[in-house]
């Protein structure tokens, strides 16, 4: 269960009560003042094209800083130790530098709305639509999770009843989304990456202080944990033991390869921040962007896991504080009143961003990809502008009945990445064979969607939680799933490509790497052509970076 420590309350008074109130009033703000740029659907689903490169970059960091980021990344920090930067430095960063320089130019200059289109240029109607399914059907779980875990921590910190915290949250992200659209989302993520950092740097800096500096930190973990829970790779040898139950070769495939390309690059969550964006130079840079400070993030969640797991040297043991309470059990010991407002008000700001990044990608998907393009085509801009509001309060309903499915659950970034194994690597392959190899026929799409998700479930359900084969942990589980998930949906397409026709090769302008399509170049924007925001500076500044992150904590 996905449960806080009985005992965990906050002391909280009229001035932490007061900052939180205000910040609703600001997130309904934005809304409001959104609306009046949302004239058609495009601006609706997509802010009319129209947002710079730092709007779109800070949100699309944003976007991925939920409930599972906050909550989950310290849990892993407690519970693994520094092995949790590999989510960060190896299973983002790469990923992220990708999508910029080599798959944004696909989506932005064929135009799409929602990566599901861009299959359906690629390959056939099949294959459209059993992603868009498999998509619209993920974002609504995924919005569950922050919603589920939000209401969690608000009955256990301040003692609000379950239901109450899920109406409230859930009412204030539909308000300020059917109001204002994509443009309210994105701008409300850029306030609430602010006052997310504003929440957890005071954590970082009381909580170093209690335990006697980062020397005091790593003295007392290194005495209960031994010397591996301070090291990345410590530990993870093929056939070594290790809390993590992963070796190198999983870790680099299974997370810094298959789960992470498959979750930044095809997550329309992230990518609709950057198909926003005013042009393809801005397009590309909001990945390219959100990549320097995503790779500083981790101290900001590791730090309070390690900490927390000092202070409660048996964190995670039955009847006592769970790993998920880390942070919660920090703000509890270490923040005054009006610092532990702004704490709370960021943690209801990650929850409601984590939310809203997965509504907001599920409205467009499901109007575009699936209602307007198989129930009700043909209709009138303003009908499909009027049913995204419809369906944006049908999926935070949704979200509502699908968050209890994580419960079952220890760990929330573990549930996260069991759901990116089954559905996001999967299409991930799809992606990138149909991107990279022209011969890919129009009917290998589907079969490779079906054959990816099918083995990474069965991998997971049967071999591991029935036990056939022994995993010592779901994160193992799902670096082993998200591998043979890939596997098996590239197999899939190599198969039935060689036993199908392929699209016909005019037909692939603009859709398969080194082919162009005419009229699809667009001239540099004034100032895009400066040399400080070169795309391809930007992306591989940051891997030389992330790379140089690992040095201190490799020995």
């Amino acid at each position: 269960m996905i449960t806080l420590a009985e005992g965990l309350r906050l002391p909280t008074n009229g001035l932490d009560y007061t900052i939180l109130a205000i910040y609703f009033v600001v997130v309904l703000g934005i809304g409001f003042a959104a609306r009046r740029s949302v004239k058609t659907s495009l601006d609706f689903f997509l802010s009319g094209r129209s947002l710079p490169a730092w709007v779109t970059g800070l949100a699309f960091v944003a976007a991925n800083l939920g409930a599972t980021e906050i909550l989950g990344m310290a849990a892993t920090g407690a519970q693994y130790g520094v092995a949790v930067v590999h989510w960060y430095w190896i299973g983002a960063i790469p990923a992220m530098v990708f999508l910029g320089l080599v798959m944004m130019p696909f989506y932005y200059r064929s135009k799409v709305r929602s990566v599901p289109e861009f299959l359906l240029q690629r390959f056939d109607k099949s294959a459209h639509l059993l992603s868009s399914v498999l998509f619209a059907f993920a974002a609504v779980l995924i919005a569950g999770v922050n919603l589920y875990a939000l209401s969690i921590v608000v009955e256990a910190l301040l003692g609000w009843p379950q239901w109450v915290a899920i109406v409230v949250a859930g009412l204030f992200v539909l308000a300020y989304i059917t109001i204002g659209g994509l443009s309210s989302a994105i701008y409300n993520e850029v306030l609430q990456f602010f006052v997310i950092l504003a929440a957890l740097l005071p954590l970082v800096v009381l909580g170093l202080k209690r335990v006697g500096g980062w020397g005091g930190l790593t003295h007392s973990l290194t005495s209960a944990h031994g010397h591996n829970f301070l090291t990345a790779w410590g530990g993870t040898g093929i056939g070594e033991a290790n809390p993590l139950g992963a070796n190198w070769l999983t870790i680099i495939l299974g997370l810094g390869f298959v789960l992470s390309f498959g979750y930044w690059t095809t997550n329309f969550a992230e990518v609709q921040r950057a198909l926003s964006a005013k042009n393809l130079s801005a397009a590309q840079r909001t990945p390219l962007i959100a990549a320097f400070p995503k790779m500083f993030i981790v101290f900001l969640v590791m730090i309070p896991g390690l900490v927390a797991a000092v202070l409660v040297p048996k964190i995670g043991a039955p009847g006592g504080l769970q790993y998920n309470d880390a942070i919660p059990y920090l703000m509890q010991e270490l923040l005054p009143n009006g610092v532990l407002g702004i704490a709370v008000t960021g943690l209801l700001a990650a929850f409601m961003a984590g939310m809203a990044a997965n509504v907001s990608s599920f409205n467009t998907v499901f109007t575009y990809d699936i209602w307007a393009k198989y129930v009700k085509p043909g209709r009138p801009d303003g009908y499909y502008l009027r049913f995204g509001r419809l369906i944006t309060a049908i999926g935070v309903l949704a979200s509502i009945g699908t968050a209890f499915i994580a419960s079952s659950f220890s760990n929330i970034m573990g549930y996260l990445q069991t759901l990116f194994s089954f559905f996001n690597v999967p299409m991930f392959v799809v992606f990138i064979i149909g991107m990279f190899w022209k011969r890919a026929s129009m009917k290998s799409g589907v079969w490779g969607l079906l054959a990816g998700t099918t083995a990474a479930m069965v991998n997971y359900f049967w071999i591991y939680k029935q036990h056939v084969i022994s995993i010592p942990t779901d994160q193992g589980a799902n670096f082993v799933s998200a591998i043979v998930g890939f596997v098996a949906g590239a197999a899939v397409m190599v198969v039935v490509t060689l036993f199908t026709e392929p699209r016909p090769q005019a037909e692939l302008a603009g859709l398969v790497y080194g082919t162009t399509a005419p009229g699809l170049e667009e001239p540099p924007a004034e100032g895009d052509d400066a040399w400080y925001r070169k795309p391809a500076l930007l992306g591989w500044g940051a891997i030389a970076l992330a790379a140089l992150c690992y040095l201190p904590y490799s020995l």
